[in-house]
């Protein structure tokens, strides 16, 4: 049994793309993440319909955000909408290490074997993998279970790193996008579907 238990608190929503530059450019503008949440709840900046909706999206999309770095936050407000998409993704695997397995042992290891589709059945068997040692997983009910898989594929399908028919699409993160990436761990190219040499020449 792993001691690292698994955070599985991401039924909430999926990238929310629009919500994180939103926040990202209020955080940038005001240097601080209590300020920015005080803001945003004041003021129902992501015009939720309630406050408990407001309050559990900010407190998501803040723990994401507060994964990438001051240089990653700056490219993320001023990127393109798939750069951002790119970042928004990795923020995700960064909070959930859930998440970051499945991208490199499933998504990406699938990619790089030449198996171009992402099944249901892949996202069931890596879980029941896991729950042999995450104990935490086992706690899970099979609906909590189905919404994991169905918020987990629409984030997939939001970053453009899956098609509708959930055929595996590859990653073409730009050369500044890339660089940015390898400032921090070089793993973190691994959670997207892309062969190595690919994006060497990506990097060029």
């Amino acid at each position: 049994m792993s001691n690292d238990r698994y955070s599985m608190s991401f039924t909430t929503g999926s990238l929310f793309h629009r919500e994180s530059v939103e926040l990202a450019a209020l955080y940038l503008d005001l240097g601080d993440w209590n300020s920015v949440r005080d803001k945003v709840v004041a003021e129902n900046l992501l015009q939720t319909r309630t406050l408990n909706t407001l309050k559990r999206v900010c407190r998501e999309v803040i723990s994401r955000l507060r994964t990438l770095s001051p240089g990653e936050l700056d490219f993320f407000v001023e990127g393109s909408h798939q750069e951002q998409a790119y970042l928004l993704w990795l923020a995700v695997c960064r909070r959930y290490r859930f998440i970051a397995d499945f991208a490199v042992e499933v998504l990406r290891e699938r990619y790089i074997t030449l198996k171009s589709d992402l099944t249901h059945e892949d996202f069931d068997s890596f879980f029941n993998r896991k729950s042999e040692w995450h104990l935490e997983l086992d706690e899970i009910t099979p609906a909590t279970r189905g919404k994991l898989r169905q918020v987990l594929f629409k984030m997939l399908r939001e970053a453009d790193l899956l098609t509708a028919n959930n055929m595996i699409h590859a990653a073409m993160l730009s050369p500044r996008l890339l660089d940015l990436i390898h400032q921090g761990s070089h793993r973190d190219v691994l959670h997207f579907p892309a062969f190595e040499t690919d994006l060497k020449g990506m990097k060029r």
